[in-house]
């Protein structure tokens, strides 16, 4: 969720920044021109005063009084200072005095459109904007106006250079602040965005922490927007009741099995005696007290699965390998009775387990796999590393399970009903899963070519994760 909150947050202020920043720097493009446009209307307007009122008739391309000569200088001079041409054209073109010498009003382009403007007796428009990286000089004309009558055009034709540099100066300045802007407004998103999602990953550790069994686990209600301490106040009052309502569930399971322990411990004790007096084959009562013991087996099993679903795991670094091949060997006799060869491959591999608990495991996975293997067949457990996790892999070579019965396998009072007449309850595979997932662990079936079935258990290698705070 944040790898979107964030890049959305920064995406909108940059928009904002971008909205801001633009029209600051074509205000500040235009500001810079439109200072150089007045210094020059100025200007213009102090040559003007310079001009002659009439023409020479001695020569129509010079000035040969004094006061024209104080214009060409001052042309000159301007030219020299600034690097701008300039000068006073009659109507008809021809140059009152110009500077340098050999410039001259252009034909065609903006400075003959600004004379012609000008000749209309108004000063010509202010020139397009020129931008940092257009090489355009700046036209301005300005009329000589005498007794209501143009007659003359002081025109200036104008370098931008040191205007776009100044005008780029400006946007560089305007591209730092903005940066710097946006530098604090993705700090600010970062902040905004764990502010807001961290009651959001406390909220999903808790979740995840109380679907792997860990029920005492509560989100701290502390932090973040009002919704989300509201959400989290409300999640802990729903994890108190499930919590409650599975426990009171458990207890049920624990007192009831545990009651009814007693009486079926008497009543079998009665069907002993009843059988002294019966003759040794009678098959009603051989009949009767199998299925007594197979109910008080049921029972023990219901009792260790409801333990089983809420103890908390002991996890510590554990020998896999070495607790494996323990289990192996416990389990050797019996296979050997049965006649199923049961072997293992337990090099020493290191992992966070409870070991009471993975030792339930691997004997119910064991012991199913020896149960439903044929005799001269072979069951086989290999413990293998691999990354963040360890596995058990128990392989057997019995009959086996159809797909349907693959996606069944482990559900409780479950049994194929190929198997029905096989000693058990239908709850051992049941008590595995919910004592490995106490620890983080899970436990895994597939088919087993060519025939039997694979079972695997997993355990982590790494260290569990710290509850989240206020667990």
């Amino acid at each position: 969720m944040g790898a979107r909150l964030l890049p959305l947050l920064i995406v909108l202020m940059a928009a904002v920044l971008l909205a801001l920043g633009v029209p600051l720097a074509v205000s500040l493009a235009a500001a810079q021109q439109q200072r150089v446009v007045v210094d020059r209307i100025d200007d213009t307007a102090r040559f003007a005063a310079l001009v002659v009122t009439e023409r020479p008739a001695a020569s129509r391309a010079g000035v040969t009084d004094e006061r024209g000569e104080t214009l060409r200088k001052e042309l000159a001079m301007y030219y020299d200072v600034y690097g701008i041409r300039a000068g006073v054209f009659y109507r008809d073109d021809a140059p009152m005095a110009h500077a340098p010498e050999d410039w001259y009003l252009p034909q065609r382009g903006e400075g003959r459109d600004a004379f012609n403007e000008a000749l209309l007796g108004r000063r010509s428009h202010d020139p397009e904007q020129v931008w940092p990286w257009q090489r355009t000089r700046l036209v301005v004309a300005s009329p000589v106006i005498r007794d209501g009558d143009v007659i003359a055009v002081v025109v200036t034709d104008s370098p931008t250079g040191q205007m776009r540099s100044k005008t780029l100066h400006g946007w560089l300045l305007i591209g730092a602040g903005e940066v710097a802007a946006m530098l604090l407004a993705v700090g600010a998103a970062l902040r905004l965005t764990g502010w807001v999602l961290r009651p959001v990953r406390i909220l999903d550790a808790t979740t995840h922490d109380i679907a792997t069994g860990r029920l005492k686990s509560r989100v701290a209600a502390a932090g973040g927007p009002p919704e989300l301490r509201r959400l989290a106040r409300s999640f802990n009052e729903m994890a108190d009741n499930v919590e409650e309502v599975l426990e009171q569930q458990r207890a049920f399971v624990a007192d009831a099995s545990h009651q009814l322990r007693n009486p079926l411990s008497a009543l079998l004790l009665r069907i002993e005696l009843l059988a002294l007096e019966l003759p040794e084959d009678n098959e009603e009562i051989g009949s009767v007290r199998t299925e007594g013991k197979r109910l008080a087996q049921v029972l023990d099993d219901l009792l260790d699965l409801a333990l089983a679903e809420h103890a908390e795991a002991d996890l510590r670094i554990t020998d896999i390998g070495a607790l494996t091949a323990e289990r192996v060997a416990a389990w050797g006799p019996a296979a050997q009775a049965k006649g199923v060869r049961l072997t293992g491959n337990c090099p020493a591999t290191t992992a966070w387990a409870d070991p009471v608990t993975l030792s339930s495991a691997l004997d119910a996975v064991i012991d199913n796999a020896v149960k439903f293997t044929p005799e001269s067949e072979r069951v086989e457990v290999e413990v293998v590393a691999s990354g963040e996790s360890a596995t058990v892999v128990v392989t057997d070579g019995g009959p086996g399970l159809s797909d349907d019965e693959l996606a069944r396998v482990g559900d409780r009072f479950w049994r194929s009903a190929a198997h029905q007449n096989i000693k058990g309850s239908g709850l051992g595979l049941s008590i595995s899963r919910a004592l490995l997932a106490a620890g983080g662990g899970s436990i895994s079936y597939e088919h087993h070519e060519p025939h039997g079935l694979k079972v695997t258990v997993t355990v982590p290698r790494t260290a569990p994760a710290p509850g989240p705070p206020g667990v």
